[in-house]
């Protein structure tokens, strides 16, 4: 070793183990949702239209935080794949409101229970007083790390 580098292994700090169990993560959310026609990506505007009943799309920016082009490209595909259809806004005529299909209300049953199974597959083995823990701290490193302080 030449003086002045200090030798670092990168699996000694936790920013490690969230970013690998992150990605292990998002693989077996996308194999367990891929049957019902769902990814994590139309998941999230799913459930936030399913919460929050029909949006248009500068709303869904808003909940979903991404840029305009993506969420644009986003709901082509989900209406494509007949997860979402929009009808014009009553309210202002030049927007559209995104809506569920019965399709899509369907699929998140059992998205639902999927995604519980995959967090319980997870987290096997950690007590729940270390989860909550564990979900207070990655909140606070996203608060740490995020641009927008509400985070």
């Amino acid at each position: 070793m030449q003086m002045g580098q200090v030798s670092w292994d990168p699996t000694s700090v936790p920013t490690f183990w969230i970013n690998h169990a992150s990605r292990l993560l998002m693989r077996r959310f996308e194999q367990r949702l891929r049957p019902f026609g769902l990814s994590m990506a139309y998941l999230h505007v799913a459930l936030t239209v399913q919460e929050h009943g029909p949006l248009q799309q500068k709303d869904l920016l808003r909940f979903i935080h991404v840029e305009q082009p993506t969420m644009a490209a986003l709901l082509k595909r989900m209406e494509r794949d007949r997860l979402i259809t929009r009808k014009p806004d009553s309210k202002d005529a030049r927007a559209q409101l995104v809506m569920l299909t019965s399709r899509a209300n369907s699929a998140l049953v059992n998205a639902k229970d999927v995604m519980a199974e995959v967090v319980d597959e997870a987290l096997a083995g950690v007590p729940e007083p270390e989860r909550a823990s564990l979900v207070k701290t990655l909140r606070l490193v996203v608060r740490n790390l995020s641009d927008d302080p509400s985070s």
